[in-house]
């Protein structure tokens, strides 16, 4: 299969919004040529704003942009384009329920060779905790397409979470991608995989390890992590009767946290969770997939656990 990074999408998307007639603007902070912004401003100068390396007047100049009628969008690293400005998007942005689009790339642990300070793990858990806040994690370039779109689309904030690394293509067609809509991409009886980023593409092999011994998993990618698909998530946990999450973020206050949340008030269901557990190190983005158990192999060995 192909591989692209799903922050390749980001400023070819933004270029394709501004040639359909949306009122679309960038705001980054001196990463434009690495978050892919850039691309925007090539094509449309007066579209892009760099602030230089400031992220908390990087989310500011985008607030009082969509003041004046335009959708903002932002670039940036995760862990600084939440972190860094995490009072800005609480108190300015979602607090006023602004046009505001928060769509950092280089997220998780497969951003690799840069090591802890530059992996964001908690971003998720941090995004979704905040009012207002709608959070997509797409699992490769098409489902990133889909969600820069469905951003620009609907007003309110909005949080995109893009990586560096290049991941496999999930999905090899303009598929039909909605806001608070998950997609079963492999039927299974057994156990239910809940994915989202780049993990979709493990839990599929993992699947396919699995079931060369018996085992039938569901794979399910959780594009929308909020509002999460109540109705599809229920449904495939009534299905199998077990629930394990896969995400390249902190286990606790992620997609896993959510669907657990969910689960607890309507559908009581066994879980297991694949995440990280700690900050993580430097080295390429696959090695650490493996080192900390977030591939197939890992995934696959942690469903055999459970299930035993």
């Amino acid at each position: 299969m192909a591989k692209r990074a799903t922050r390749e999408a980001y400023g070819e998307t933004l270029v394709e919004l501004v040639n359909e007639g949306m009122n679309i603007v960038a705001v980054d902070a001196d990463l434009a040529g690495f978050t892919k912004t850039g691309v925007l401003g090539k094509a449309y100068p007066d579209r892009l704003v760099d602030v230089g390396i400031a992220e908390q007047d990087m989310m500011d100049v985008a607030a009082g942009l969509s003041l004046t009628g335009r959708i903002a969008f932002t670039g940036s690293f995760a862990v600084f384009g939440t972190g860094r400005c995490y009072d800005q998007i609480r108190n300015t942005v979602c607090d006023s329920n602004l046009n505001v689009k928060v769509c950092p790339t280089h997220a998780g642990i497969t951003v690799g060779e840069d090591g802890a300070t530059h992996q964001s793990l908690e971003d998720v858990g941090m995004m979704r905790m905040l009012p207002n806040m709608r959070v997509l994690v797409p699992a490769d370039y098409r489902g990133a397409k889909a969600a820069i779109r469905i951003a620009a689309e609907t007003p309110g904030p909005f949080y995109v979470r893009m990586g560096r690394h290049p991941v496999p293509e999930v999905y090899n067609t303009d598929s039909d991608f909605a806001l608070g809509k998950a997609k079963v991409l492999r039927e299974g009886t057994d156990v239910s995989l809940l994915a989202c980023g780049v993990e979709v593409a493990q839990a599929l092999a993992a699947a396919d390890q699995l079931a060369q011994k018996g085992i039938s998993a569901e794979v399910v990618d959780v594009f929308s992590v909020k509002p999460l698909d109540e109705d599809a998530i229920l449904a495939t946990a009534t299905k199998t009767g077990r629930v394990v999450t896969c995400e390249e973020h902190m286990v606790w206050g992620g997609m896993g946290s959510a669907v657990a949340e969910l689960l607890a008030s309507k559908l009581p269901t066994p879980m297991r969770f694949v995440g990280m557990r700690s900050f993580g190190t430097s080295a390429p983005g696959d090695v650490l997939l493996h080192h900390f158990g977030l591939d197939a192999e890992g995934i696959a060995a942690q469903v055999e656990d459970f299930l035993a």
